[in-house]
C-alpha cells in the first residue's frame, strides 16, 4: 500500500463526488475511503455502491469508514475504524482475514501497536496540520513516524490538512500513504493534485502501486 489515499468529503451530491473521485483514480490515486458522517442510510448505500463500481473499474480498493455492515452488504474491500467506532479486533472478526482493516491511531504509538496485534492492515496517524474537515485537539509530532517505522511492519498513513508541500517531510520520515480530502476534491485540477502527491513517493525512492 503506497501513494495517495483518497477520503471522500461530506457531499450529498453523488454525481459531483463520483466525478472528482474518477478524476483522481484516473490520475493514479491508490485507494478510496468512503466517509460521509452526515449521510442518511439510503444516501450512504447509494454513494458507496456507486464508488465501489468506480473503484472496481480502476482496479482500486474501496474501504468504508466505520460501517462494517455496509462493507459486508456491498462486498467492499474493507473498513476504517476510529477511536469511537468498533475496535480493530471486532472489525477483523466480522470481516475475516482477507479484508482491509485500517485503524486511526492519532498521535499514539501504543494504539498503533495494539492495532497491529489485533490484525490491522495499516495504521493511520494524524493530525499533523490544521484540517478544514476535522478539528484535532492535538498536533502529532512528525518524529513519531520515524519510531513507528522502526517498530511496526504495517503501512503508515498520514492525515490532517495534507498538501503536496507539507506532506513531503512525512513521506521522508516513513509515511507510505498520504490521506487527503480538501486538497484533492476542492481544487480546480484534481489530476494535477494527485500527480503532485504521487511525485512525493518517486522523489523518495518509492514507487506508487495499487493496494
Amino acid at each position: 500500500m503506497q501513494g495517495l489515499y483518497l477520503v471522500t468529503p461530506n457531499w450529498d451530491d453523488t454525481a459531483r463526488m463520483l466525478e472528482r473521485t474518477e478524476a483522481a483514480l484516473a490520475a493514479g490515486a491508490t485507494l478510496v475511503q468512503y466517509r460521509h458522517k452526515d449521510a442518511s442510510e439510503a444516501l450512504r448505500l447509494e454513494q458507496a455502491a456507486a464508488l465501489l463500481a468506480l473503484c472496481r473499474h480502476y482496479g482500486r480498493p474501496l474501504i468504508i469508514n466505520d460501517h462494517v455492515a455496509l462493507c459486508q452488504t456491498l462486498g467492499a474491500d474493507g473498513v476504517h475504524v476510529g477511536g469511537t467506532d468498533m475496535t480493530v479486533a471486532q472489525a477483523r472478526a466480522a470481516l475475516g482475514p482477507d479484508k482491509i482493516v485500517g485503524a486511526s491511531c492519532y498521535g499514539d504509538l501504543a494504539l498503533a501497536r495494539r492495532a497491529a496485534r489485533d490484525g490491522a492492515t495499516y495504521a493511520a496517524f494524524g493530525g499533523f496540520y490544521p484540517s478544514a474537515v476535522k478539528k484535532y485537539s492535538f498536533v502529532t509530532d512528525p518524529e513519531l513516524l520515524v519510531q513507528a517505522r522502526r517498530e511496526l511492519r504495517l503501512p503508515l498513513v498520514v492525515i490532517g490538512g495534507m498538501t503536496p508541500v507539507n506532506a513531503a517531510p512525512l513521506v521522508e520520515r516513513g509515511a507510505d500513504m498520504v490521506a487527503a480530502i480538501t486538497s484533492v476534491y476542492t481544487v480546480v485540477d484534481v489530476a494535477g493534485a494527485v500527480r503532485q502527491f504521487n511525485a512525493l513517493f518517486t522523489q523518495h525512492g518509492k514507487t506508487t502501486e495499487s493496494a
